[in-house]
C-alpha cells in the first residue's frame, strides 16, 4: 500500500500526530525551534539530552510521551555526527519502521535546516522504512492486525517552491521504489516473467508510456539467440520488454536503462548449491528497478527520453536446457561458448543491449544486474559495482549514486582482463574464470554494446539485504531506482 506524503509548515508542536520522530546530532543541545516541544512533553526531551540519556548517536532512539495538545509520542532518533541527506534519510526510515511496528497509521519526522536534498531524502525515508510485504501472509481478525503506516508528514518552516518540488519527486521516488521492492520481494512461482510484462504494461498505461512486450516468437525472428538459449529450458514464455517514454524533444536520442529480469536462477545444469538458493527469486532486481525508475521519471515529468528495456524468463534445469560446451549465436551476430550456465545474466543481457543500442543509438545507455558473486566478495554489500567503456557516464553514475545514497565503486576494464573470456571454439565464452569475475562479467557485456556510451551497474550486493539494516528488514532495498532517477534528472537539466 503506497504511503501518503505531505509537508506541514509550522511549529511541530503544534502537529497533532500519534508519532513525531525528531533527528538529532550527536552531542547537540536542544534547538531553539523545539523549546515548545519540549516543554509539550514536560521538559522530558532537554532532561534527556541533558542527562545523556540520549547521545544521539546514529540510530539511537528514545520514545517520549506528550502532554495535552500536539504529538501524542516523539520518537528522538540520532543521526551521528553530521545530519547530511543520507543520514536524515535514514533516521526517516526508523520512524517509519518504528510507526509500523507500533501499528499508528500516521507519523510525522522533523529535522533541523530546510535543505531540498534532506527534505526530498527524509520523504522517501518514511515509506522506505515502512515498507512490508504482507501479501502472502495469513493476517489475524481485524480487530487484532496491527494498523500500517499509510500517512507520513515532514515539518517544514514554511512551503515554498522548493518545499512542493523536493515533496512532488519524493512522491514518485517512493512509489518506484515501492513498486520495485514489491516485485523483488514476490517469490518465483507468482512474479513470472508474464507477471513482470503485466506490470510493466500497467506502469505504462497509468504514465502514458509506450508498451511493447515481445515473446520467444518474436524474440527468435530478431536473432536473440543467446537471449534465447537462456529461456530454453523452462516452459514459460520469456518476455523482451519495452517502455518509452517521450519527455524530451521530438527525435532527440534517449538514455536507454536495461535491466537483468530473471524470475528465478537455479543455475541451470551447472545448479547452484541448494543451500540460501532461495534468495535466487531477487534476481530480477535490475529490471524491478527499471520498472520502478520508469514510474518515477514519467510522474516526475523529466524533460529528457528514456526507453526501459528488461530481459525476463527463468534460468532451469531440464531436457531442453542449455549445456555447458553449446555454442550460440547472439543478436549482432557473434557467437558464444557456454562454459558456466550459471552465467546466464550475461547471456540475456547481450542481446537487449544490442538491440537497444542498434534500434535507439542511446546518448547513454546503462544496464543494472544481479550479475556476479564475486563483487559481492570484492565490495560486500554496502557498494554498487560501476563498469563502463564511457568513462563521462561511469562518471554520472557514481555522481548519481552518492545523491542517491546508493553509493558505487568502478573497477577497472583493461584490455589484459578480455583475454579471459576468450574461446577456442567460439568469439568469446560467457565466463572467463574466479579472478576479476566481475570485470569479465563486464568486458563480456561491452562485446555487444555497438560502440553507444554505456556503462553496468552490478548491484548483487546491494539490491537486497540478507541480514536486518535496522533502517530496513531483510529483503529488497529498492536499489537502483534512485540512482536511475538521480542519473536521468541530470541529464534532463
Amino acid at each position: 500500500m503506497p504511503v501518503a506524503l505531505a509537508v506541514h509548515p509550522g511549529d511541530p508542536a503544534s502537529l497533532r500526530t500519534p508519532l513525531l520522530g525528531v533527528a538529532l546530532v550527536a552531542g547537540e543541545r536542544l534547538p531553539s525551534t523545539l523549546r515548545a516541544l519540549d516543554k509539550a512533553t514536560g521538559g522530558a526531551i532537554a532532561r534527556s539530552l541533558k542527562s545523556r540519556d540520549f547521545k544521539g548517536n546514529r540510530d539511537e532512539t528514545q520514545l517520549i510521551y506528550g502532554r495535552g495538545r500536539g504529538p501524542e509520542r516523539v520518537l528522538l532518533i540520532g543521526v551521528g555526527k553530521t545530519a547530511d541527506a543520507a543520514a536524515i534519510g535514514r533516521a526517516a526510515a526508523i520512524v517509519g519502521r518504528r510507526a509500523n511496528a507500533m501499528g499508528v497509521e500516521r507519523a510525522a519526522f522533523w529535522m533541523a535546516g530546510s535543505a531540498s536534498a534532506s527534505l526530498e531524502s527524509a520523504l522517501i525515508g518514511g515509506p522506505m522504512g515502512a515498507w512490508e510485504y504482507r501479501e502472502l501472509r495469513t493476517q489475524p481478525p481485524v480487530a487484532e492486525r496491527p494498523k500500517p503506516l499509510t500517512a507520513f508528514t515532514v515539518v517544514v518552516a514554511k512551503a515554498d517552491a522548493a518545499v512542493r518540488n523536493a515533496l512532488a519527486a519524493a512522491k514518485a521516488i517512493a512509489e518506484g521504489q515501492r513498486i520495485a521492492r514489491t516485485l523483488a520481494m514476490m517469490p518465483g512461482n507468482l512474479c513470472t516473467p508474464d507477471y513482470i510484462a503485466n506490470t510493466a504494461a500497467e506502469v505504462s498505461r497509468r504514465n502514458k508510456l509506450k508498451c511493447t512486450i515481445r515473446g520467444r516468437k518474436e524474440m527468435t525472428a530478431l536473432g536473440m539467440g543467446s537471449f534465447l538459449a537462456v529461456a530454453q529450458g523452462t516452459p514459460q514464455d520469456p518476455k523482451f520488454i519495452t517502455m518509452e517514454y517521450n519527455g524530451g524533444e521530438s527525435g532527440a536520442k534517449p538514455v536507454c536503462l536495461v535491466g537483468k529480469g530473471l524470475c528465478f536462477d537455479s543455475g541451470g545444469i551447472s545448479i547452484k548449491p541448494a543451500d540460501r538458493m532461495e534468495w535466487m527469486k531477487f534476481d530480477m532486481s535490475g529490471a524491478a528497478g527499471v520498472i520502478g525508475a520508469m514510474e518515477a521519471i514519467a510522474r516526475m515529468k523529466l524533460r529528457v527520453n528514456v526507453v526501459g528495456l528488461i530481459g525476463s524468463t527463468t534460468n532451469m534445469p531440464s531436457g531442453t536446457a542449455m549445456n555447458p560446451g553449446d555454442v550460440v549465436r547472439a543478436m549482432n551476430g557473434k557467437t558464444i561458448e557456454i562454459i558456466n550456465t550459471d552465467a546466464e545474466g550475461r547471456l540475456v543481457l547481450a542481446d537487449v543491449l544490442t538491440y537497444a543500442a542498434r534500434e535507439y543509438k542511446p546518448q547513454a545507455m546503462v544496464n543494472a544486474a544481479t550479475l556476479t558473486g564475486a563483487i559481492v566478495v570484492a565490495l560486500g554489500n554496502t557498494a554498487t559495482g560501476v563498469m563502463g567503456t564511457d568513462q563521462q557516464v561511469v562518471d554520472e553514475l557514481l555522481g548519481a549514486g552518492q545523491r542517491a545514497h546508493e553509493p558505487g565503486w568502478q573497477l577497472p576494464m583493461w584490455a589484459e582482463y578480455r583475454e579471459q573470456i576468450k574461446s577456442d571454439i567460439a568469439d568469446v565464452k560467457n565466463i572467463g574464470g574466479r579472478g576479476g569475475g566481475s570485470i569479465t562479467a563486464a568486458m563480456f557485456l561491452a562485446e555487444f554494446v555497438e560502440g553507444a556510451p554505456w556503462a553496468h551497474l552490478d548491484i548483487a550486493g546491494t539490491a537486497y539485504t540478507e541480514m536486518d539494516l535496522g533502517a530496513i528488514g531483510r529483503g529488497p532495498t529498492g536499489n537502483p531506482v534512485r540512482t536511475f532517477v538521480e542519473f536521468v534528472r541530470a541529464r534532463a537539466r
